[in-house]
């Protein structure tokens, strides 16, 4: 089987949405190289440091709640 790493990194996107706090931090809980692959996207800060969330950048705050729109809501 092979993985679709920039579907996972979307997906991956899309959840820290969901976990969104402060108006750009976001829970970490994902795969650390999902994570290193959005900040090497320049979509997050750096996910290894101390703090157990991550800040999104303007350009992935944007792309998150689209993707979360797109993957997670209904349509009316």
């Amino acid at each position: 089987m092979q993985i679709d790493e920039e579907r996972i990194d979307e997906a991956v996107l899309a959840l820290l949405w969901l976990t969104l706090h402060d108006e750009c931090r976001a829970w970490k809980g994902f795969d650390w190289d999902a994570l290193g692959r959005l900040h090497a996207k320049g979509l997050i800060g750096d996910p290894v440091v101390r703090a157990k969330s991550v800040v999104l950048t303007e350009e992935g705050l944007r792309r998150s709640k689209a993707l979360f729109e797109a993957l997670f809501t209904r349509k009316a």
